[in-house]
């Protein structure tokens, strides 16, 4: 840190003291408070927008809007990444007919905070009758960085969701590994007002130590959450039984409450990002308008 020189009133540089500064904090700095909330639902020509609200630095994007019909949406956070203290609040909500996919249009960045952790919370409702794919792409946790991120989803009887969270500890490229910092991922997902399921990650900075032991991450550093919620959910249990053998990391998947939920763990995160492409895919095979996130190929 910097030592500010403090003048007496009326005195000369010669009779300067010097103090140290305060410690700078993440609150002392101008902080980002982005806010998104898009409501879409079925039209006798495809999904149609009902609601768009966005504010700075959070922006929705609607690539390929053919004849008024919307596929996909793609957030942009146009501040470049996630800071100490910073805040982002997502609503989508699916009404009956609508069947979108939404992601983001590159990997979102956590950078290292001072002290605050920055805060994300994500709600998504899917009505009866609705379709919804909730399907970002990675977060990137920088050494040192504080993040505390909520996903709370409410889902109807009749309604399918496919939604997809994952976290890159360290920047592989820069030979990075996360050694401090605080991660909470939160899940919550009720059905018709019940909870049916809750899961938190925690790691903090006394943790991180220990994350490479055997009995925790070991040598994964790329990790993500799956959910689906839907028709034919032992199907989709078998079809993601089968399909994880062939990826090129750790896998596995059950069914709780109704709800499918699928754990992955790799040592770098093309390697799951290839294996969660496939599986994209074929989700989107079996549930015909679900689609996988085109900007996942470019």
């Amino acid at each position: 840190m910097f030592d500010a020189v403090a003048l007496r009133s009326g005195g000369s540089s010669a009779g300067a003291e010097t103090t140290s500064a305060a410690p700078a904090r993440d609150g002392d700095l101008q902080r980002a408070r982005g806010a998104a909330r898009l409501v879409v639902s079925g039209s006798e020509r495809g999904t149609r927008l009902v609601e768009v609200f966005q504010q700075s630095p959070l922006r929705i994007l609607f690539p390929r809007a053919r004849g008024g019909s919307i596929q996909e949406a793609v957030l942009v956070n146009t501040s470049g990444g996630i800071a100490g203290g910073d805040r982002l609040d997502l609503v989508v909500e699916a009404r009956v007919g609508a069947s979108i996919t939404v992601t983001s249009q590159a990997a979102e960045r956590v950078y290292r905070a001072l002290n605050a952790p920055a805060r994300v919370a994500t709600e998504l409702k899917v009505r009866a009758g609705a379709k919804l794919g909730w399907l970002p792409q990675e977060t990137i946790m920088f050494d040192g960085a504080r993040l505390r991120r909520s996903t709370e989803i409410e889902l109807s009887s009749g309604a399918e969701l496919l939604a997809l969270e994952w976290l890159v500890l360290g920047r592989a490229a820069h030979g990075e590994e996360m050694l401090g910092g605080e991660i909470t991922d939160a899940w919550r997902v009720s059905n018709d007002g019940r909870l049916i399921w809750a899961d938190t990650f925690r790691a903090a900075d006394e943790v991180f130590p220990r994350l490479r032991s055997r009995a925790l991450l070991s040598d994964s550093r790329a990790i993500g959450t799956l959910v689906y919620f839907g028709p034919d959910i032992d199907a989709h249990l078998q079809l993601m039984c089968e399909h994880c053998p062939s990826l090129n990391c750790h896998c596995a998947a059950t069914v709780v409450g109704g709800l499918l939920i699928a754990r992955f763990a790799a040592r770098a995160s093309v390697d799951l990002k290839e294996g969660l492409r496939g599986l994209l895919k074929r989700f989107a095979q079996r549930c015909g308008s679900l689609r996988s996130p085109e900007m996942w190929s470019l």
